[in-house]
């Protein structure tokens, strides 16, 4: 473990990327919780990529995870890795960071920084004051499924994305200024409109300035000047993407332990897991609410049970947290004065949750305006429409509540999502 990021929680790692000549294009594909509603996408990913190495080999994509013959599925991605890793597809860079550029849909390009973290300062635990936190609730329910997949694997493939709070942009930015000094170890198009992705590798001086700039972001006094909050322990890391990849990861961790002497933990590779991290303040990442729609309910009688439940709460835009709603009768706002809680979406998801356990009724979360509005003017249907969240509230709220409420923001859109293309070792 390198003594200079030692505080951070972040590392070099032995990261695995395909041999020379490979054809990168079929070897990366999107994040496996991606399109789980669209065969067709991934379809189609299996006709571009044929018999070509590819990292569609060595994941389980989560549309396919109700297939009756799952476990042979699973088996045989545990195979190909262990195939790939005896016929030299994969070649190693040690103790190695990359950089990378991710040019979107959009023609934004998005920066990160490829390296592995300490699973053992991670908690996903509402109110943990670990260094790497989720900003999300997890689903306990979705993370057998992604342990089945990796308890056995030799390797590991990641679309986790980590953000850090960096808004004079001192850690990832600036190696995009020192390209020309570093290796550049891959440049291509990704399959089925993902864009393009080059990245390079970190030299020694890059690596002290990454070091250097991760710890200066744990300081107690930069706490204290972004969040109020001096005393408490320091947040470096929230997870974007892959929060239930990472808890997955953790758990085959604490299985592991138990089979260790303490002494070998820290060498152990199944304690670390490969991340891209990204500035939570980079120009191209994009955060999109996502809306609510009650279904199956009286939409009059919500909004009276509103009013019953916030007694404060006016009709109109004002001072508080603004909740706008569309039905088929007509639409409005109303703002809650004085809220409890950081952000809109906690105040309305309150009174939802509430409504459903009394009344009962469904609720769908929508991306997309429109798309929520004429869901909304349905019959028998509501939707309530948010803000996009401020993304320099991220940071503040998780410190403040915790986390946030499910299904808060999504993170740019799915053809944007993370590629798999580095591997690690983790056993």
């Amino acid at each position: 473990m390198s003594p200079k990021f030692g505080k951070s929680g972040f590392y070099p790692a032995d990261i695995l990327l395909p041999a020379a000549g490979t054809n990168m294009t079929k070897w990366a594909v999107v994040a496996c919780d991606q399109f789980t509603s669209q065969p067709e996408y991934w379809r189609a990913v299996e006709e571009t990529v044929g018999d070509a190495p590819s990292a569609l080999r060595l994941i389980l994509p989560e549309a396919e995870l109700g297939a009756p013959d799952v476990a042979e599925r699973i088996e045989a991605i545990n195979g190909a890795m262990k195939r790939y890793l005896a016929d030299g597809v994969f070649q190693v860079y040690e103790e190695a960071l990359f950089y990378v550029e991710r040019t979107q849909a959009d023609g934004s390009v998005r920066r990160g920084l490829i390296g592995r973290v300490d699973l053992e300062q991670y908690d996903f635990t509402p109110g943990s004051g670990a260094l790497i936190r989720a900003t999300e609730g997890t689903v306990l329910e979705r993370i057998p499924p992604r342990v089945q997949v990796r308890k056995d694997a030799p390797v590991e493939l990641p679309h986790v994305m980590l953000l850090i709070d960096d808004p004079e942009k001192r850690v990832i930015e600036p190696l995009g200024e020192a390209r020309d000094r570093m290796e550049r170890l891959y440049d291509f198009d990704l399959q089925q409109g993902g864009g393009h992705l080059t990245g390079w590798r970190l030299g020694r001086e890059q690596m002290d300035a990454v070091a250097a700039g991760l710890e200066a972001l744990c300081g107690a006094d930069v706490q204290e000047r972004k969040y109020g909050l001096r005393d408490a322990p320091p947040m470096l890391f929230a997870v974007g993407d892959g929060n239930h990849s990472l808890a997955a990861a953790k758990q085959c961790w604490e299985m592991v332990k138990k089979r260790l002497p303490e002494a070998e933990w820290e060498d152990c590779p199944a304690r670390y897991a490969l991340a891209e991290v990204v500035n939570n303040h980079d120009e191209a990442l994009g955060f999109e609410p996502i809306h609510r729609c009650m279904s199956h309910v009286e939409p009059e009688a919500v909004l009276e049970a509103f009013r019953a439940f916030y007694p404060k709460a006016f009709e109109g835009r004002g001072g508080g947290h603004v909740i706008s709603y569309v039905f088929q009768g007509g639409q409005g706002a109303f703002t809650v004065p004085e809220p409890k809680v950081q952000l809109d979406v906690g105040t309305l998801q309150a009174f939802i949750d509430w409504y459903l356990k009394e009344y009962g009724g469904e609720v769908d979360y929508i991306h997309g305006d429109q798309t929520a509005e004429d869901l909304g003017r349905r019959t028998g249907c509501i939707a309530f429409l948010l803000p996009a969240m401020g993304k320099e509230q991220l940071f503040k709220t998780v410190m403040a509540d915790g986390v946030l409420p499910r299904k808060t923001f999504s993170m740019g859109h799915a053809e944007d999502k993370r590629y798999y293309v580095e591997a690690r070792r983790i056993q």
